[in-house]
């Protein structure tokens, strides 16, 4: 792989097409990539939370998130590849549950705020969000895996989570949404 990236000024990309990764080229406001580039955002997303403070095993617990998502990177490059397993869908599921067993009980909603770690983690649970929407959408003419759409599903998930514990973490509760808040203010 080290001469493949030497290399990164190739101008094969400037007609608007790029090339997949069996080789074939597709235009780049394609579905397939399209889909690509909202994990590709996703996997930023979660880069900039981990240059936050945080506790150890939410760190970890993102960091392995971001080798999942270039795996799923991998796959939607790919066409009929098939990289996230089940395994790594239950691994979010697990952590999901881990993270929350500490946090209080939600009576209300919650908005996405407190920390700046917690307000990135909100963040990228809504890059997440429209990543799923995407491969769902790609899904419906494509060939995607269905263990690539359940991942995204429990990412979000995790993600909601994360930015409760990362509030807690850092000593802030959760912004509680008051409904009707500001009706009648001027």
């Amino acid at each position: 792989m080290g001469n493949r990236l030497s290399k990164i000024v190739t101008r094969t990309g400037d007609a608007g097409t790029t090339g997949l990764g069996d080789g074939t080229r597709v235009a780049k406001d394609s579905l397939r990539v399209e889909t690509m580039g909202q994990v590709d955002e996703l996997n930023s997303t979660i880069g900039l939370l981990l240059t936050e403070d945080m506790p150890h095993q939410i760190r970890q617990a993102l960091i392995g998130v971001q080798h999942d998502l270039f795996d799923l990177g991998g796959e939607l490059c790919i066409p009929g590849m098939t990289m996230i397993n089940e395994a790594q869908v239950d691994r979010l599921e697990d952590l999901v549950e881990q993270f929350n067993a500490d946090l209080s009980p939600l009576k209300d909603f919650i908005l996405p705020g407190g920390t700046r770690a917690a307000a990135i983690a909100h963040l990228a649970r809504t890059v997440c969000r429209r990543a799923e929407r995407c491969i769902v959408h790609l899904a419906s003419t494509e060939t995607v895996s269905d263990f690539a759409r359940k991942y995204l599903n429990r990412l979000s998930d995790l993600m909601f989570v994360l930015g409760r514990a990362l509030n807690q973490a850092g000593g802030c509760g959760d912004v509680l949404w008051v409904q009707g808040k500001n009706r009648g203010s001027a």
